[in-house]
């Protein structure tokens, strides 16, 4: 049976909370719907796991609304408050790579960390781009993929608002193509398959990462790989409750609030 974790004003409080891919600075950025979540949601400690500031997408033009910087704002006051906030940044805030084991308002820059439940299991917590050949090695290429991606987000606004009008709840369009393209579903398996590897490499029973925008958790020869997911289009936060167990909450329509998002089956390469 589930414990219940309601709280004082009906606040959800974690032992852990861990959020990805919020990509502040782009105009797809769900920071509003984020900031509504964490107006209920709150933890002794925050992982930022990476693509929380989107330098690319500030290089190409600026974008930075109010609900941005109110996030930013959140997180100094989540710390003064007493929260321990730990900052590993992605390729999209590699800026931030500079500035490894420095602290920005008490916020600590790392560039991996080790993160141990409440069961003693330890986790390294990585976002998880240095896995990624694309980012690696063909930059351009992630970049212009990157562009493809946005375009696929307008799409999927469009999508979407014409859904809501018609009485039908959220939909991605990026994630069921991702589902869908044998490629797709190959790289992420590959992904898991690594991002797992380095784990059991670093001596840990687990990995958290972000990167790919799939939320999930899956147990894989003894090793338990987790994704954040992202706050572009899914809206998914992984969060340690105070027994150890971990879950996904999705944040998108309100009927689907608070659901946690199910592990899927490991991707089979053909």
């Amino acid at each position: 049976m589930e414990r219940d974790v309601m709280s004082e004003g009906n606040e959800k409080r974690f032992r852990t909370l861990f959020i990805s891919d919020v990509h502040l600075g782009a105009r797809g950025s769900q920071a509003v719907r984020l900031l509504d979540f964490l107006r209920t949601h709150d933890a002794d400690t925050i992982y930022l796991v990476g693509d929380i500031v989107d330098g690319w997408a500030l290089k190409s033009g600026w974008h930075w609304p109010q609900s941005h910087n109110d996030f930013v704002q959140k997180m100094l006051r989540k710390v003064r408050k007493g929260a321990k906030v730990v900052y590993i940044p992605g390729n999209h805030d590699e800026f931030l790579r500079s500035y490894y084991g420095t602290h920005f308002g008490g916020i600590e820059v790392v560039e991996t960390a080790t993160h141990e439940g409440a069961d003693g299991k330890k986790y390294l917590v990585i976002h998880g781009d240095i896995f990624d050949l694309v980012v690696q090695n063909a930059r351009w290429l992630a970049h212009l993929g990157d562009k493809a991606y946005d375009f696929a987000i307008q799409m999927n606004r469009l999508v979407n608002a014409l859904r809501k009008l018609f009485g039908f709840p959220y939909w991605s369009l990026s994630k069921w193509a991702k589902m869908k393209v044998k490629n797709a579903v190959n790289y992420i398996g590959a992904f898991e398959e690594t991002l797992a590897g380095e784990a059991r490499r670093h001596g840990a029973d687990g990995v958290i990462c972000g990167h790919i925008h799939y939320a999930t958790i899956r147990d894989e020869h003894g090793i338990r790989y987790m994704n954040c997911g992202d706050w572009v289009e899914s809206c998914t936060a992984l969060v340690e409750h105070e027994d150890g167990r971990f879950e996904i909450i999705t944040w998108t329509d309100p009927v689907r609030r608070g659901m946690p998002v199910q592990a899927l089956a490991p991707a089979k390469a053909a």
